[in-house]
């Protein structure tokens, strides 16, 4: 028997009134997914617990089948392992993003205006962080070091951080003034315990640095070349470092020991390969997949494949499409990356597993909703579909995957976690 889960995140929502009433997920035409929601078993799933964030990570690490109230220590230091960054014991990894910000006079009344730059390319982005690295830490390079990730996605390691300050994911204040977002110590606002970037920097005061270096990278960024080359052809500059995410390192339990599976992960953003390759878990790479709209699904569906054929029993295919749209708010490629899913990679999935003549298990799922409406995640349950070729139904109730048909069944998966088990085990 082979395992393939094709997780779609943030592809769950609320009815949006452009669609006529209905969830992109309804508006969608997905032959592959109806199929596995009307022959196989439908329901909702909490994948997100009551103790911690609505994030791809938490999400995720659910449905891998680890309990994130256990496991979660923070969204930098899973992105940290796939960057190849080692965190120490005695560091906090910060996951650091190329934003976007308005030309407001003050650091605080600039509004979020992309938390992607317009997905700014890699190399860039690159040579933005290294010359962070190298003009804008002054006093506190002993202490901070950034790591360049893929486009907007970076890393900053803080030896001898705690893990106090308060930070807010900047997707989760698009088109919003910052002031109020800005990160803050627990015991106070943002910048209470010292000076704020410097030698006189002080341990009740890492918020205040977080704060400090950020203002800073604006004053930097905003005048770098690479920048002024964007505006010119039209783009948005990536002209601030936004700081969030912060955990110590990850320690997961091995995927094959949890469950005596070899298992692989597909995916084009660090987060869900951190993941991975903390589980034990071979992590494989796709030419042209992207994290956005426009990536090549395809190319992962064969990739799926193939894993299957060299001998790997489950393989864990992530889309970060329509979360991207949902936070965008675009509302028709929100369907469109739901059909591009379910076409490229389903389909393709269902049709060659079929024609191989060995069992096979899929399941489609969404991590967590990402409503059009909200910009950001929540914690709603979500749609879950199993087909197993073993147990094929004919005649179920369900006509489409779908949130209300999904909730229709009765069946609600919580905690999330035990999913997994009930995928692999029945």
């Amino acid at each position: 028997m082979k395992f393939i889960v094709v997780l779609c995140d943030g592809m769950s929502d609320y009815p949006v009134r452009e669609l006529g009433g209905k969830t992109p997920m309804q508006a969608a035409h997905k032959p592959g997914m109806d199929f596995i929601a009307r022959h196989g078993v439908l329901g909702l799933v909490q994948t997100v617990p009551g103790g911690v964030p609505p994030g791809s990570d938490t999400a995720n690490m659910s449905a891998l089948g680890f309990d994130p109230e256990v496991y979660y220590t923070g969204r930098a230091p899973i992105e940290a392992v796939s960057m190849g960054v080692t965190i120490g014991d005695d560091e906090i990894a910060y996951r650091c993003n190329l934003v976007s910000l308005s030309d407001d006079a003050r650091y605080e009344q600039k509004v979020m205006l992309d938390y992607s730059s317009d997905e700014i390319p890699s190399a860039d982005a690159a040579v933005l962080i290294g010359d962070v690295n190298e003009r804008l830490l002054g006093g506190l390079s002993d202490r901070l070091r950034f790591y360049p990730g893929i486009s907007y996605r970076h890393c900053m390691i803080w030896r001898g951080g705690g893990k106090r300050p308060v930070c807010v994911p900047p997707h989760d204040i698009l088109t919003r003034r910052i002031g109020e977002y800005l990160p803050t110590d627990n015991v106070g606002i943002s910048g209470d315990g010292g000076d704020a970037v410097g030698d006189s920097y002080t341990a009740d005061g890492e918020a205040g640095v977080l704060v400090k270096l950020m203002q800073d990278s604006y004053d930097f960024l905003s005048k770098h070349p690479i920048n002024a080359a964007r505006v010119k052809s039209g783009k948005l500059p990536a002209n601030s470092l936004w700081l969030w995410g912060q955990g110590k390192r990850l320690t997961l339990s091995s995927f094959y020991d949890k469950y005596g599976r070899t298992g692989a992960v597909i995916s084009a953003v660090d987060l869900i390969k951190g993941i991975g390759m903390s589980a034990g878990m071979r992590v494989i790479d796709v030419e042209g997949a992207t994290g956005t709209l426009h990536t090549n699904y395809r190319g992962k569906a064969e990739a799926a494949l193939s894993a299957l054929e060299d001998g790997c029993e489950f393989v864990y295919i992530h889309v970060e499409a329509p979360d991207e749209c949902g936070h965008r708010n675009e509302i028709e490629n929100k369907v469109k990356s739901i059909e591009y899913i379910d076409k490229d990679i389903v389909c393709v999935l269902l049709e060659r597993l079929k024609r191989r003549g060995e069992d096979f298990s899929v399941m489609v799922l969404p991590d967590h909703a990402t409503p059009l409406s909200l910009r950001t995640h929540t914690k709603d349950p979500v749609p879950y579909a199993i087909y197993s070729s073993a147990a094929h139904r004919e005649g179920g109730r369900a006509t489409s995957f779908d949130e209300a048909q999904a909730a229709l069944t009765g069946i609600v998966i919580d905690p999330g976690h035990t999913l997994m088990d009930i995928f692999l085990r029945g």
